[in-house]
């Protein structure tokens, strides 16, 4: 029987975070991974294996249709798809050692096998055939993470109708390669495939691309998406799919109920994520679930079960890596008597697609909704020098703000660097900034986030200077 202060469940951005942290406070602290490798979904088939497919693609994509304009000439073009997966498959290695490194690093003891609570205080760890531990401890973080939400009335056969897990170890590139969902995943696992040759086919229920966002970035992801060749089936229910040898048959009909089929060599699956609480035994710690399935936590992220607490994409709220680690930081420190503190509006968005996608705050949908007062500075990336160097003219940066006291309530960015640039945003609103702070602050030129300061500009007092 082995004790803990602290005993973490799940090797993910979440569950490692937290686990350093503990040690880092003091806490004898113990992971817990039921995979021989750590980092959870995020590292081995979420973040980091497609931002690498991602990058390898664009990097071809721009070879191939941009490389000219600059004089630089490609003839004989190819792509190694092998290479290009087992490069991914590098990347991903170079992070689990990375995190294997930190858990030594940091004294954390690192346990694998499949945990599953006995009492409130003691789990059982199945570690090999037949073998079991046991590990008593102070207190228990569940940070098990998510897995993909299934079809009821779709089979995934891993082979030819498959999850995000299969998409990113493909061992050819689709001809034809249908996406039943058209979130983030979607898209951005579609835009791989479709500049890397593939004819994509996005089906979406409702009558938008990535429904989390400003509609306004939206309707623009959904605008450069089309014009690269990606095909969407808007406002289509997926009534089904069939696999025929090499070929899969996805059924759908529009809201007028016309029935159409979409025939192609993989359909993948990308409907969104459900939280992984299989086989945990939380009733034996008695721990509650609300109706979705996910586990209840109060506002220290402490369960019903005191000494019991869960973070990540187990609990309520947005299933992202960096929510996750905020919250496995918010644990570990209010274990140890402290008072952090996590502002969930201001935790960022983004879509890495190119050009990328990022927001943080509201959006204009959800103020109007709520009857907030606001006003509105927009301005276009194309009206940038630093873009028109570099080619990159989609996009805009979007500014919404107070009406009355002009504070920043929400930055919604789709273009270059989207992803980079959303910072800005983010700690404009932690500190309360108006959009008049940041229109005096100076920004470089010439770079992409002169149209933030421009976008304030406008919000302030529809003043742009450079448009």
């Amino acid at each position: 029987m082995s004790n803990y202060n602290v005993v973490v469940i799940g090797s993910g951005p979440g569950g490692y975070i937290a686990a350093i942290r503990c040690a880092q406070l003091g806490f004898k602290t113990a992971i817990v991974e039921k995979y021989d490798v750590l980092g959870g979904t995020c590292t081995n088939v979420g973040c980091i294996p497609s931002k690498a497919l991602l990058d390898s693609s664009e990097h071809y994509h721009n070879a191939e249709k941009a490389f000219a304009e600059h004089g630089i000439n490609t003839t004989g073009l190819s792509i190694d798809f092998k290479k290009m997966i087992d490069r991914r498959g590098n990347v991903v290695k170079q992070n689990n050692e990375g995190i294997a490194y930190l858990m030594k690093k940091n004294k954390i003891d690192v346990i694998t096998g499949t945990a599953s609570f006995v009492t409130k205080n003691k789990i059982s760890v199945a570690v090999g055939k037949g073998e079991k531990t046991e590990i008593e401890s102070d207190k228990f973080i569940i940070a098990t993470g998510s897995k993909p939400t299934k079809l009821p009335f779709i089979e995934i056969d891993k082979k030819r109708i498959i999850t995000s897990t299969e998409a990113l170890v493909l061992n050819e590139v689709p001809k034809h390669l249908i996406i039943i969902g058209g979130g983030v995943i979607g898209v951005e696992l579609g835009s791989v495939y479709q500049r890397l040759g593939a004819k994509v086919t996005v089906i979406e229920f409702l009558d938008k691309i990535v429904a989390t966002m400003d509609e306004d970035i939206s309707r623009e992801m959904l605008r450069f998406l089309r014009k690269d060749g990606m095909e969407f089936l808007l406002s289509h229910k997926v009534t089904g799919a069939v696999v025929n040898g090499n070929e899969v048959t996805v059924s759908a009909e529009n809201k007028n109920g016309e029935k159409i089929e979409i025939k192609g060599d993989y359909c993948l699956v990308a409907v969104g994520r459900a939280p992984y609480t299989t086989g945990l035994g939380l009733e034996n710690a008695g721990v509650k679930l609300d109706e979705k399935g996910r586990i209840e936590v109060d506002g220290n992220l402490q369960t019903n079960v005191p000494g019991i607490y869960a973070i990540g994409d187990v609990i309520k709220g947005a299933m992202l890596a960096h929510k996750a680690e905020e919250e496995g930081a918010f644990v570990a420190e209010t274990m140890a008597g402290q008072k952090p503190h996590i502002h969930y509006n201001m935790i960022p968005g983004v879509a890495y697609t190119w050009p990328e996608a990022a927001s943080v705050g509201a959006n204009e949908q959800d103020l109007k909704k709520n009857g907030v007062a606001y006003k509105s500075g927009k301005f276009p990336f194309r009206a940038l020098g630093r873009a028109r160097a570099s080619g990159d003219l989609d996009g805009f940066v979007k500014v919404l703000a107070a009406k009355d006291t002009d504070e920043i309530l929400g930055v919604h960015i789709v273009g270059a660097r989207a992803a980079d640039l959303i910072i800005e945003g983010v700690v404009a609103m932690e500190y309360r900034a108006s959009a008049e702070d940041i229109s005096r602050m100076s920004h470089p030129h010439p770079t992409y986030t002169e149209a933030f300061k421009e976008a304030c500009l406008i919000a302030t007092d529809n003043r742009a200077l450079n448009m």
